[in-house]
């Protein structure tokens, strides 16, 4: 398969465990879509990317909107062009009332580029007043970081909101990744004990 190809494998894939989380009782779920790090991809790769996510938007959104999911994005918008920024906005504005799963989907993103904007705008005050200065200031810590393919790492993905967050590094590639898959991520998840530090335990699912 071709690249771009995969990249619209990896959607299909992407609506699907969608809609199962959203019926799993999954509160929060934030999708990478677009690193600040992809944009040294080949600029022919980039563009079929971003055409993709205009085209899958638009298409995807009224499903989302459906299942009563509200769709929002993070990330910078001002460089991903302006087909992207039209499709963003309208699914936004399509599922902003909604008030089942909330869906963040990250595009141009990258956690240190967010935490340093909110550095500069920063003027003291703790950890929750700088919080409020990050992309989406209502966005829960996620319980639950997923990563397939194989890689052990976090790539620049919500540093600051996952510092206490469950790792599962899955083997899969992500058009591979199934319900199935994410539910036994779930009941790994929820077979842990989280301290946050202290010598009380806790398990709970509200967000991945």
């Amino acid at each position: 398969m071709s690249i771009a190809e995969g990249h619209e494998a990896a959607a299909d894939t992407v609506i699907s465990r969608v809609i199962d989380a959203s019926s799993l009782s999954i509160s929060e779920l934030t999708l990478y879509a677009f690193s600040t790090e992809n944009w040294s991809r080949p600029p022919e790769e980039v563009s079929a990317i971003f055409s993709m996510l205009a085209s899958r938007i638009e298409r995807d959104a009224p499903i989302l909107h459906a299942h009563d999911i509200q769709v929002r994005f993070i990330g910078r918008r001002i460089r991903v062009g302006d087909p992207l920024r039209s499709a963003i906005r309208s699914a936004e504005s399509l599922t902003a009332s909604n008030r089942g799963m909330k869906l963040f989907v990250a595009v141009d993103y990258g956690g240190r580029d967010e935490i340093l904007s909110a550095a500069l705008r920063y003027s003291g005050g703790g950890e929750r007043e700088f919080a409020r200065l990050l992309s989406a200031p209502d966005m829960h810590d996620p319980d639950l970081v997923i990563r397939t393919s194989g890689e052990q790492r976090l790539s620049n993905f919500l540093l600051w909101q996952s510092a206490y967050s469950e790792l599962i590094f899955r083997p899969e590639l992500f058009p591979d990744f199934t319900r199935s898959a994410l539910e036994e991520c779930l009941a790994e998840f929820s077979s842990r004990r989280r301290r946050f530090g202290s010598r009380q335990t806790q398990s709970s699912a509200a967000g991945v």
